[in-house]
């Protein structure tokens, strides 16, 4: 199955800036068959793990936790950029290669002892995933893995996140 999705994920040259090869999936997201294949890998995951919540983050994340979140039964929880979210927020901010950046997710969105799961599409330094895993660790739920459809394994997303508890259905 990881190879029809691997053939699905379009590799752009110096995107967005020279010397970065930017992972689409949207050619993946196009067609329904391997859309669905791609939902199942975290569905066949997760099944069974009473998981409570899928933290998705903005925005490609949502596109994987969605889904997960119905198949499964769990609730979906929306983490974002700042000043998207209409209601009372908890924000964190974190590092990026030139600057910060902050996400925000609604104080009211995981109660303590939740089991949750954040998803997103890919895996590269791990600075979004660690910022959305302090939001939920200060709800007081319980973070059981990071998901992510693509990892880019010459990268520190990994051992920054640690690796047991990193789940990626593919590496590049």
């Amino acid at each position: 199955m990881t190879a029809v999705l691997r053939e699905k994920i379009r590799a752009i040259h110096d995107f967005p800036r020279k010397g970065i090869v930017f992972r689409d999936i949207t050619p993946l997201l196009a067609d329904g068959k391997t859309y669905r294949s791609m939902v199942d890998v975290f569905i066949e995951r997760y099944r069974g793990q009473h998981i409570d919540k899928i933290v998705a983050i903005e925005s490609r994340g949502y596109l994987i936790g969605a889904p997960l979140a119905v198949a499964l039964g769990a609730g979906l929880v929306i983490v974002r950029k700042p000043g998207k979210l209409p209601a009372e927020v908890d924000r964190e901010s974190y590092s990026l290669e030139y600057g910060t950046d902050s996400l925000e997710m609604h104080t009211d969105a995981i109660s303590k002892g939740e089991r949750v799961i954040i998803v997103d599409d890919l895996l590269a330094t791990g600075g979004t995933a660690e910022a959305a895993s302090r939001l939920v660790a200060r709800r007081g739920a319980t973070m059981l893995e990071y998901a992510f459809l693509v990892e880019l394994t010459g990268l520190p997303g990994r051992a920054r996140l640690g690796t047991d508890k990193v789940f990626a259905v593919l590496d590049y």
